[in-house]
């Protein structure tokens, strides 16, 4: 009663016999674009070795609250402390170690601005054996990207490619010194375009990759099967006991390198637009809160003084809705539209201001170089305990008005949102509130069911956040 479905199953080997034989001549044609790839990308592919002295400038500067670790942590499994890709410190000496590639044949070099930043001593180990010792063109925190310079000539070098042709899906190479074993060759698919909102840099438009990168990949190429360079490795999402690969990495895609490299080039920083605003994205809590239909748009959470923004008429608790004439569908988008506008040009703008549509015009700017007693109130419905600011309190934490949380519970709905004791809740529902009565009332008078909406200052940030309760 078998010998059917026997004869089914032969039935179908014998029909797809033919394919298999044309897979397999596919998968010899890959398999000789990869060799095809190594062949030409790997002379040009450089290991860099960095020295330094261990400093609260070089490891700590504006991270008073741990940021820099945490993104380490995440991105590289590098235990608190450590930081900046896998460094070790000994005594008072920074070693790193990190990759890097020739984009001219005079020893131009592009790697990750991480990786050279404070540094004394930098080192480039070529795949021939050759040593050269390197100086920094420029760099950019705002996109981590650096160009170094050897003194060489006639050097290998790569061509940036036009990333904006990358599909998702389309085979990648990614080359580097991952662990110090240099010019490691890994192989993956384009999993995703343009991610942001990651807190990586300030500017970002990742192409995330599934190619095995690790630890020493960082400023490696990522290359599309002609050889050109589709991105600059910089992260991975990666095991906190572990620190290893896990089948998500990010590049910062090769026409984000050329805009920045050029600029670089010619003034040894990146001239970055600036509008004075500081951003959050729009989750469904805030969407119900403002009233809005959807989550697209960017909220201001703050707006600079005298910035661009303010003598433009934002205000804070607006949702930018168009920019350039362009949707905002999200925070990161909008910071790199602003970012690679040129100072001095003028922008349309389309903002929502208490559920109405508002036109604003707003001129780019350039990036700058940035006496009562206390009464608490506790409130266990929020996990939350509150005190009035006192003068010295107002002239420690930079606020005149709101109340401070000078208690909070690690499961509170605020604590999850990444608020901790210290911080100043500064509006209600959108109401100012300048003592802990005027916060209990507002407390006392949301309406059941509805998310609260606090404006929330907490160090030298301001942002929205939403939540419901239950």
């Amino acid at each position: 009663m078998f010998r059917p479905l026997l004869f089914a199953i032969m039935g179908c080997c014998l029909l797809t016999a033919p394919s298999y034989a044309a897979n397999g001549e596919t998968l010899r044609k890959t398999s000789m674009d990869f060799r095809d790839v190594a062949k030409k990308a790997t002379p040009a592919v450089v290991s860099i070795k960095v020295k330094g002295i261990a400093s609260a400038s070089s490891d700590d500067s504006d991270d008073e609250d741990g940021e820099l670790d945490d993104f380490w942590q995440r991105f590289f499994g590098v235990p608190k402390g450590q930081g900046k890709n896998k460094r070790e410190q000994k005594e008072d000496q920074v070693v790193g170690q990190a990759s890097g590639f020739i984009v001219s044949s005079d020893g131009e070099i592009l790697t990750n601005s991480h990786v050279v930043k404070d540094m004394t001593d930098i080192t480039v180990l070529m795949n021939n054996g050759k040593e050269y010792s390197a100086k920094v063109i420029g760099q950019d925190a705002n996109t981590d990207i650096a160009l170094i310079k050897i003194d060489a000539k006639d050097l290998p070098y790569l061509k940036l490619g036009d990333s904006s042709d990358l599909e998702v899906g389309e085979w990648v190479v990614a080359i580097g010194n991952p662990m110090g074993l240099q010019a490691s060759l890994t192989v993956g698919v384009v999993s995703a375009k343009g991610r942001n909102n990651l807190d990586l840099t300030r500017v970002e438009d990742y192409i995330q990759t599934d190619a095995a990168i690790n630890r020493g990949n960082s400023g490696g190429p990522l290359l599309t099967l002609d050889g050109e360079v589709a991105g600059m490795n910089t992260a991975i999402v990666t095991s906190m006991t572990n620190g290893g690969y896990m089948g998500i990495g990010f590049a910062i895609p090769s026409n984000l390198l050329n805009a920045v490299m050029n600029d670089l080039k010619t003034s040894g920083s990146f001239q970055r637009g600036f509008i004075g605003v500081a951003l959050q994205s729009v989750d469904n809590n805030l969407a119900q809160s403002f009233g809005l239909d959807s989550t697209e748009g960017a909220l201001v959470a703050e707006v600079t003084k005298d910035s661009p923004a303010e003598k433009a008429g934002l205000k804070q608790g607006d949702i930018i809705q168009k920019f350039n004439n362009l949707p905002v569908t999200d925070v990161g988008g909008l910071r790199n539209a602003v970012a690679f506008i040129k100072a001095g040009t003028k922008v349309p703008l389309v903002v929502l201001r208490n559920g109405k549509p508002l036109n604003l015009s707003v001129e780019i700017g350039s990036f700058p170089a940035t006496n009562s007693v206390a009464a608490s109130a506790k409130n266990s419905l929020l996990g939350i305990q509150v005190e009035n600011l006192t003068s010295e309190l107002t002239s420690k934490l930079g606020s005149e008005s709101g109340v401070m949380i000078s208690g909070i519970q690690s499961n509170s709905p605020l604590a999850w949102a990444g608020v901790r004791k210290g911080a100043v809740i500064l509006e209600v529902n959108q109401k100012k509130i300048a003592n802990v009565d005027e916060f209990n009332k507002a407390i006392e008078a949301s309406e059941k069911g509805k998310p609260f909406l606090f404006l929330i200052k907490q160090g030298d940030s301001t942002r929205y956040i939403s939540f419901k309760v239950g």
